[in-house]
């Protein structure tokens, strides 16, 4: 299975604001309320509600914390035309609010300092006061699962939850959200709370523990914003105006647009999409007949017993399956179930489906945490023998068994689609490629966590943004390349230009590799580690000795808030510490070596658990790569290419759960990388003494020619 198709059925089995804000506050509070993304039948009523809107804003409750050295921007709601006077810590400033109650004004800037009482009063006859206000940092934590994974399934939880102590840590967070449409207040609570053994268990375990280690050393009080959805892809959490601007998503958009106001539509537009996307990729569409038509003969196809995934089925070819598959089932109806309309309960599949009932499609859907649900339109069963045909693309297929499959008639009756059904392959994904999601689908849709989650957080101004996603996405890690800069870019328009930023780089998941393969996940790391490095005032927490093989949400959150905190130290605050393992500058061969050199080796390079550095590959211009053998020469790591001609480039910690011990002495892991290979100059080689390497050792792959 794919890392990402992995990592989806991973999440379903498992369980920054500057002040310059260009995010316009006039009408913030009065638009229509934010449009469910998500049918009633498959995402319910939110577990909980939004606050009523009040005076001051949602973000202005008891314990917030708010940023200290920048204008602070205040606004909510009153009556049309009232006048309104905020008042804290002895600055005042005052408003007047629109047509529709609407008001904003900003108060001059604090120092670090509390607790502070805020009180704002209005001529409408309105006084709100909120106590035990904190001036000091604020940090956005936002991305998907291993974000927003809570501090009580951590490693060393109880000793965490129980010594939470510290008031001078506050949290605020904000529940899960989408929306179709920019919200202009939080669909669901959004509350803060002082850190405490009950209010941090549920809380982001990385963001948490990030701010129990950047609190004593900033000794500052450290506001917490989390802003999370797992399995959540990228494009959510961006903003239409900038997916637009990219390129290659308009249609899309234009759909979600609809969606917004007129659902039904929408929906029949998206199958109009869907089932030209189908026609286009997936050879089974087009044939003569194609395998949806109830005349196609099956009898030759394999017959299965339908028990969830493909990859239970005992099948050899789909253990490992990734791309379009069709599943067809006879069944048998009454004349009276047969009258009328029908809904087919087919639940959830990786990833996408076409589903047909006697040749007439009935729905298109993505995502592997939604559950299909289907109007099947009178007229289209009929007595006797009828035909289900389900083209799914993923790497998984239908992960219902069979009897969770049912068609439940006009009549009342409920026909239970047990028993065998056939299959047949149609083509890999590497061939089909994949299809767009739903844009309006959960977290895996166009801008709707942007819209739902950050777009009510307004110009609330923080210190720096920590990012921890990317598994959704490693399927596709050369369009991650544009879309995290792009993220990065939008997001600094609304909470400044200068923010800084935090990605957390993908730890390793998945089996060891025994030979050098092309691996998504490295490719990713990559794209996270290039866009660090040339993105300003953006830093990178490297984590890829601290995975898991088998469990895409590795448990040692303390060590990622504590590499958290040290970027922050360093890139924040201007601290002089290590925040980074080595990272690459030059790899330069003369003769039968070449010579890695690092930044960031501090107290100088260390080698865990050997006598020699491991992990390298070294890559021919076909990128055929072969590990080669490697020593430490000071603060340089040499490496053996005696029987590699073109060297082209060097790789380091390249596979989905790499082996690897390149550290510095402070502790930290040098960063996974390609780099390519330089050739010394001629003076270089003259002037030095190259050695004869030493070939006893070298391991043969297959690729070295």
């Amino acid at each position: 299975m794919s890392k990402s198709r992995s990592a989806a059925l991973s999440v379903v089995l498992a369980f920054g604001l500057g002040s310059c804000s260009s995010l316009p506050v006039s009408g913030f509070l009065s638009s229509a309320p934010a449009t469910s993304t998500v049918q009633s039948a498959t995402k319910p009523e939110p577990t909980f509600p939004p606050r009523p809107l009040t005076l001051l804003y949602t973000t202005f409750q008891d314990h917030a914390v708010l940023q200290r050295d920048k204008p602070i921007h205040v606004w909510g709601l009153t009556g049309p035309g009232a006048q309104v006077s905020v008042t804290l810590a002895g600055e005042t400033a005052s408003a007047t609010a629109d047509s529709k109650g609407n008001w904003q004004t900003v108060l001059a800037p604090l120092k670090v300092g509390g607790p502070y009482a805020m009180t704002a009063h209005s001529s409408a006859g309105k006084t709100q006061t909120i106590k035990d206000v904190m001036m000091g940092d604020v940090y956005l934590c936002s991305g998907q699962s291993n974000m927003e994974m809570p501090l009580r399934v951590a490693s060393n939880y109880d000793a965490d939850i129980r010594n939470a102590q510290n008031t001078k840590i506050r949290l605020f967070h904000v529940q899960r959200f989408s929306s179709s449409l920019p919200s202009r207040t939080f669909g669901a609570d959004a509350s803060w709370s002082v850190s405490s053994p009950e209010s941090v268990k549920e809380f982001s375990a990385a963001c948490y523990l990030f701010g129990r280690e950047l609190q004593p050393a900033a000794n500052v009080p450290i506001g917490l914003i989390e802003s999370s959805w797992g399995g959540a892809n990228i494009q959510a959490w961006i903003s239409a105006d900038t997916l637009r601007a990219l390129g290659g998503f308009d249609e899309q958009l234009d759909i979600l647009s609809i969606h917004a106001t007129a659902p039904k539509t929408a929906e029949a537009k998206w199958r109009t999409f869907a089932h030209a996307w189908w026609l286009a990729h997936d050879p089974a569409s087009t044939a003569s007949p194609p395998w949806n038509d109830p005349a196609y003969d099956d009898s030759s196809w394999e017959q299965i017993v339908q028990t969830g995934s493909w990859r239970e089925w005992n099948v050899p070819l789909m253990k490992k399956f990734d791309g379009t598959v069709w599943l067809r089932k006879g069944f048998e109806l009454s004349a009276k179930q047969a009258t009328g309309a029908a809904v087919l309960s087919l639940g959830a599949a990786d990833q996408a489906d076409t589903t047909w009932v006697n040749g007439v499609e009935v729905g298109d859907m993505g995502g592997y945490d939604v559950d299909r649900l289907y109007d099947i339109p009178a007229g289209t069963l009929h007595e006797g023998k009828n035909v289900l045909a389900v083209g799914v693309l993923g790497g998984a297929g239908l992960l219902n068994p069979a009897e969770q499959i049912t068609l439940k008639c006009a009549d009342g009756s409920v026909i239970r689609l047990s028993g065998t059904w056939r299959f047949r392959t149609s083509a890999p994904m590497s061939q089909t490629g994949h299809i767009p999601f739903v844009p309006w689908l959960n977290q895996f849709g166009l801008s709707v966590l942007y819209n739902g989650e950050i777009v009510p957080l307004g110009p609330t101004a923080v210190r720096g943004i920590l990012w921890y996603q990317g598994e959704s996405d490693a399927w596709q890690p050369q369009e991650y390349g544009r879309l995290l800069p792009a993220l990065i870019e939008d997001w600094r328009k609304q909470f400044g230009a200068d923010v800084p930023f935090i990605v957390v780089q993908l730890p390793g998941y998945g089996p060891a590799s025994t030979k050098p393969e092309e691996s998504m996940w490295a490719d990713l790391r990559e794209v996270q580690r290039r866009v660090a490095d040339e993105t300003p005032n953006t830093g990178l927490a490297v984590t890829i000795d601290l995975g898991q093989t088998d469990n895409i949400h590795p448990t040692n959150k303390q060590e990622v808030g504590r590499r958290l905190a040290l970027v922050a130290e360093h890139l924040v605050y201007g601290m002089n510490v290590a925040d980074s393992g080595p990272t690459p500058v030059s790899a330069v061969r003369t003769g039968n070596t070449v010579a890695v050199s690092f930044a960031n080796i501090a107290s100088g390079l260390a080698i865990y658990e050997s006598n020699r550095p491991v992990g390298f590959q070294v890559c021919d211009k076909t990128k055929q790569c072969s590990f080669v053998d490697a020593t430490r020469n000071k603060d340089e790591i040499d490496l053996d290419v005696a029987l590699i001609r073109d060297a082209a480039a060097v790789r380091y910690c390249w596979a989905d759960s790499p082996i690897c011990n390149v550290y510095n002495l402070e502790g930290l892991p040098a960063v996974p990388f390609e780099i390519p290979i330089a050739m010394a100059a001629p003076a270089q080689i003259g002037a030095q003494l190259v050695r004869k390497p030493n070939h006893s050792h070298v391991r043969s792959n297959g690729h070295l020619k």
